[in-house]
């Protein structure tokens, strides 16, 4: 066996090994963060708070690398159940509300109490949080979510007040990954949504993704459809 075929064969363990050691890394650094918090009991400074936001946001890309790499193993699977959506919905709003403050941008639910889907939780409000995140970066001041029942699917809408999504990014969503670097866009994120919501079946549906520029808010819509 050469040495190029060797590499190709045990890269993805040792890319997975790696993002592992630096999961491990990070904990410790937010952990210091958190000691380093608690100096502060009252009047924190704001600097506290983007640094959170941005350990938070590298753990969760790190999350996705290791997730995605277990799908392609066949190591991972999603744990399905019935969970209620407003309280999907409401986890992520407390979750994010007071960092995304910082930016002076406003993040709201709005969701029957009565809708439920069958998902893997964990996986949905992480694939969530990642779009709000991104979300984030092309906003103005306010970003809506929100989920009803179409049909067999139960949509989850992530919607912005921006200037929406770019022309070569509405005509095939389910294509567009590639690394923007421009804007350091590296589609990670957008790749991780659409593996989980494909992960999602009943019978013969599966979950999918959808973009558009048709927000209530005036800029882009991301919708994430659940069977």
């Amino acid at each position: 066996m050469s040495d190029s075929t060797t590499t190709a064969v045990h890269f993805p363990a040792i890319l997975a090994s790696s993002v592992h050691d630096m999961k491990n890394s990070l904990s410790n650094l937010r952990a210091l963060i958190s000691q380093l918090e608690s100096r502060y009991p009252d009047n924190k400074p704001p600097e506290f708070k983007l640094l959170e936001f941005e350990s938070n946001r590298l753990n969760n890309s790190l999350m996705q690398l290791l997730t995605l790499y277990k799908i392609e193993a066949s190591q991972f699977n999603v744990s399905i159940d019935e969970y209620s959506v407003r309280d999907i919905l409401d986890e992520i709003v407390a979750q994010q509300s007071s960092l995304l403050a910082l930016s002076k941008i406003e993040l709201v639910a709005e969701c029957n109490d009565d809708l439920y889907c069958f998902c893997d939780s964990t996986m949905i409000s992480n694939a969530i949080s990642t779009l709000v995140n991104n979300a984030q970066r092309y906003c103005r001041s306010k970003i809506l979510l929100s989920a009803k029942q179409e049909e067999d699917y139960v949509v989850f809408y992530i919607e912005d007040d921006g200037a929406g999504y770019p022309q070569h990014f509405l005509a095939d969503t389910q294509k567009y990954y590639g690394i923007d670097l421009a804007t350091g866009n590296t589609g990670l994120g957008l790749f991780f949504v659409a593996t989980i919501a494909k992960m999602h079946r009943n019978g013969d549906k599966l979950g999918f993704i959808k973009t558009d520029n048709d927000s209530h808010l005036g800029g882009a819509r991301f919708s994430l459809y659940l069977p």
